[in-house]
């Protein structure tokens, strides 16, 4: 473990009050990394869709406005996106919908974003528009809402839980004997249930519950849909098979490492539930889309198409680039089977496109 500046805190923390849980360890890691500032690309530790290809915000763009449009095109709603890293999903969002009448005019924008240093990126980049800021969803203010969350869940904190001899007990950060930081199982009576071998982790987010809660009652009140898109787990047949399995990861410089190596100087992620996710947003009274893999959803999109209309009469060199990106967001290989997309919205609304031939992943 390197000692860094959220390391020492974490660990005065757990020498003063005792163990914390998993899902508090990752929420101050995931905090303390995200005030760092623009940690994405080449340069940072990772990269997303919107880097990788303007194909990606712009299909999105599109996606949305004829959501507007079925949803009797309002005069004014809430145009939201969810963790907008440097804002260029969002710049190129709106530059493919300025071709759609109306649209960008009604869009009141806002980013839920709690980085101070983040924001005054996306400002940056989305400084020819009004954009209003919030630490949290239930700021946003009242009305039809159009939701967009590209890699935003799978960075909500998580719970784990272990099967043992005496039944699943959390998973919880403690300290060892050199300070360092360790799993320690929490003391009390265990859970009971959920048949699984002896060491099984079973992971589970009530951070994205809440979220998915908050923004589905929303849209069951206000109408609206929401969009996102995210890598993990698909729905699970009637009768299937749990997700069971540790996914919890650290990644820094494009590459893995400890969750405990270097705590608020590497991105920590877990794969995505998506059948909790949609379990809890058909309890709220939303219709659930999907998810679809990436790839097949982009696919139905056009994602080919605008390809070729970007790439036309570039130097061949740009083209390849063009080509290149698109292969990485679709293909099996890369990201195109991983990641998925599912969509929630309010029971009036006809079927989005990319879900009309729903085949979950």
């Amino acid at each position: 473990m390197t000692d860094t500046p959220t390391a020492a805190l974490l660990a005065d923390r757990i020498r003063r009050s005792g163990p914390i849980s998993m899902a508090d360890y990752m929420s101050a890691v995931s905090d303390a990394y995200y005030a760092r500032g623009d940690i994405f690309g080449a340069a940072g530790d990772f990269i997303t869709a919107p880097e990788i290809s303007q194909t990606f915000g712009e299909l999105i763009g599109l996606w949305c406005a004829v959501v507007w449009q079925n949803m009797g095109a309002p005069a004014a709603f809430r145009l939201v996106e969810c963790g907008p890293g440097r804002g260029t999903l969002m710049r190129d969002f709106l530059r493919a919908t300025a071709r759609v009448p109306g649209f960008n005019a009604a869009a009141e924008i806002h980013f839920v974003e709690r980085s101070r240093a983040l924001r005054e990126v996306q400002r940056e980049s989305l400084k020819d528009h009004t954009v209003t800021w919030h630490d949290d969803i239930d700021a946003v203010n009242d009305g039809p809402m159009i939701l967009v969350a590209n890699e935003f869940l799978d960075a909500l904190p998580i719970l784990q839980l272990e099967k043992t001899t005496d039944g699943w007990r959390e998973r919880y950060v403690g300290l060892d004997d050199k300070g360092g930081f360790k799993i320690v199982l929490k003391e009390g009576e265990p859970l009971r249930g959920l048949s699984a071998p002896l060491g099984t982790i079973f992971e589970i987010s009530l951070a994205i519950q809440n979220f998915i809660a908050k923004i589905s009652r929303r849209i069951a009140t206000s109408g609206g849909a929401a969009l996102l898109i995210d890598y993990g787990h698909g729905i699970a047949p009637l009768g299937g098979d749990i997700p069971f399995g540790e996914t919890l990861q650290a990644v820094r410089n494009h590459k893995p490492c400890g969750i405990f190596d270097t705590p608020g100087e590497a991105d920590l992620t877990a794969h995505v539930n998506f059948d909790s996710l949609a379990r809890t947003a058909w309890t709220d009274g939303v219709k659930v889309f999907g998810p679809v893999a990436q790839g097949t959803w982009l696919g139905q999109l056009g994602i080919k198409l605008r390809g070729l209309q970007l790439a036309k009469g570039k130097p061949p060199e740009v083209a390849k680039t063009i080509e290149s990106g698109i292969r990485r967001l679709t293909e099996p290989d890369a990201m195109g089977a991983l990641f998925k997309v599912i969509a929630l919205a309010h029971p009036a609304l006809a079927t989005p496109d990319g879900f009309q031939q729903d085949t979950p992943a």
